[in-house]
């Protein structure tokens, strides 16, 4: 799949980003590398593969789930939004 202006377009427009005109060449160049790479993926035979099948011996190793509280960072986050309101980003209605 190629990238061309009018599906960056529309990414721009679903995604709430402005993408600088001067970029937007490197960008659609970039987003279609990646599109190729992962169609080369789906091109793989995984036909006998369990979907549970793990490299690592014993699954996953697990972390404990901690909470850490750090305002700043949903400060920084929410100050690139386009409109946010009371740690929420507020976006236009699509579902009636």
């Amino acid at each position: 799949m190629i990238i061309d202006n009018t599906v960056l377009a529309k990414l721009e427009k679903l995604s709430m980003l402005k993408i600088e005109d001067e970029k937007k060449e490197e960008l659609a160049a970039q987003l279609t590398e990646i599109l190729s790479y992962v169609e080369n993926l789906s091109e793989l035979n995984t036909d006998g593969l369990n979907p549970s099948f793990s490299t690592l011996e014993g699954g996953t190793p697990l972390r404990e789930d901690v909470g850490i509280k750090q305002p700043e960072v949903a400060q920084h986050i929410f100050s690139h939004a386009p409109n946010a309101e009371n740690d929420f980003f507020i976006v236009p209605k699509i579902i009636e």
